[in-house]
């Protein structure tokens, strides 16, 4: 007897999550056939993308393989691209796979499927800004993120030597006052003192100037005023050049051009600002948004065709009149408990279950300094306002639980403590 395919395409955070559950009370039990596509091999949690980028996090300790964690979660990983959807047939066109050198691993293929679930995840959009995409870093992939982490270390590297330096300070550009702008921004300097720490350079904290750019009023404009204000005034006592009201129109290579012509000086530039979903999702036949975004019902369905669902930040989901559910790590988390639920609720033929979102606090990382935030959000309540070691240690916890939801309990606690020996054993940045 033949069972259902469920195809998730993607990944990422959600499309991990919900592949593992769907593995553990469907593929195990042979009610479905679970498949996983990506085209990469192994998944890093995404908000971690930004410690990737300056070394601080080793990806080769915190990778999770996709054949192997397949292997012990009852679903099924091919690596492969999305590139054409046939509705009718139910068949997805994957790309041909090629390596460094640009050879074929493997041929173009199909995949058929019952029900298929986007979770693509989003991309940084550059609003075809000049010269962004010649000169300017994106931070949206492990690759990208090593990228940088390549470029920034030879930047500090080449500083080094007077002869080689273009400016008189040691100048980072970060488009973009999000959660990942900041985050970088503290980041670098702290991986300053690192640096220098480890005798690789002798720049120091006063020789790097760390420029944050925003184009609305204030820095972190998704999250509430009182974080607002009191990131910006942490940044700018650690010496983080903070700029809100500032928009970018030009990118050069050792320079950012603002709107009222002003020209910021910069060795290393990073793009952070604004999302939008990949592009060739509006070539699927399916109805997106203006950020190429799948336009979804409640369930979760695509409007188009109840067999097709999506998630996370390439999803637009409604919630009441003129809201659709916000792209944040914590919403993909509860799709992918409501998802698996309606997915199995649709092999037996039930009703689905409308999503909700609900809000519960916001949390930013600023490096090994502070973090700041607010907790167990709901209504009309402000929550629990944090920042400090408490904000510290539930950003932490923000990853562990994460780490709960692809690997359980157990291996979830062995896991915390090989990184607390790894804080011991191993140099607190990766150098290469």
């Amino acid at each position: 007897m033949t069972v259902p395919r469920i195809v998730i395409v993607g990944g990422g955070a959600g499309g991990l999550a919900l592949a593992t559950r769907l593995g553990r009370t469907l593929g195990k039990k042979k009610r479905a056939e679970i498949v996983l596509l990506d085209r990469n091999a192994t998944h890093v949690w995404k908000p971690l993308l930004h410690e990737l980028a300056t070394g601080v996090l080793n990806s080769t300790m915190d990778e999770v393989d996709f054949r192997g964690h397949s292997s012990a979660h009852g679903y099924r990983y091919q690596r492969g691209s999305l590139c054409g959807l046939d509705r009718e047939s139910k068949t997805l066109n994957l790309a041909p796979i090629l390596d460094e050198d640009g050879r074929q691993v493997l041929p173009e293929r199909t995949l058929t499927y019952d029900y298929l679930v986007l979770s693509l995840g989003s991309v940084s959009n550059d609003f075809g800004t000049p010269g962004v995409a010649e000169h300017c870093h994106f931070i949206d992939s492990p690759g990208q993120a090593k990228m940088f982490q390549r470029d920034m270390i030879n930047t500090f590297l080449r500083y080094t030597d007077p002869a080689l330096r273009t400016h008189t300070t040691l100048s980072v550009g970060i488009v973009g006052g999000g959660a990942t702008g900041v985050e970088l921004a503290a980041e670098l300097l702290d991986v300053t003192r690192l640096l220098n720490a480890y005798g690789v350079t002798n720049v120091d904290d006063n020789q790097v100037s760390v420029h944050l750019i925003e184009a609305a009023p204030r820095i972190l404009p998704a999250l509430s005023e009182r974080i607002s204000q009191t990131v910006h005034k942490e940044l700018e006592s650690l010496g983080v050049n903070v700029h809100v009201n500032t928009a970018i129109k030009e990118a050069r290579e050792d320079a950012l051009v603002t709107g009222d012509d002003e020209v910021i000086e910069t060795d290393l530039n990073v793009w952070a600002a604004g999302i939008k979903a990949p592009d060739f999702l509006a070539e699927l036949g399916l109805t997106v948004n203006k950020k190429n975004q799948v336009c979804l019902e409640q369930t979760m369905q695509s409007v188009d065709d109840p067999s097709i669902f999506a998630m996370g930040d390439c999803a637009s989901c409604p919630q009441g009149e003129n809201s659709t559910v916000p792209p944040r790590a914590q919403a993909v988390r509860q799709q992918a408990g409501v998802l698996a639920d309606n997915l199995g609720r649709a092999l037996e033929g039930k009703e689905l279950k409308p999503f909700k979102y609900k809000d519960n606090g916001s949390l930013v990382s600023l490096a090994r300094y502070d973090a700041v935030g607010n907790l167990m959000r709901g209504g009309a309540s402000r929550g629990l306002f944090l920042e400090g070691w408490m904000a510290r240690n539930a950003y932490a916890s923000l990853y562990r639980m994460h780490q709960v939801s692809i690997h359980g309990v157990p291996k979830t606690g062995l896991t915390w403590v090989v990184d607390k020996l790894n804080r011991y054993l191993k140099p607190r940045m990766k150098l290469h």
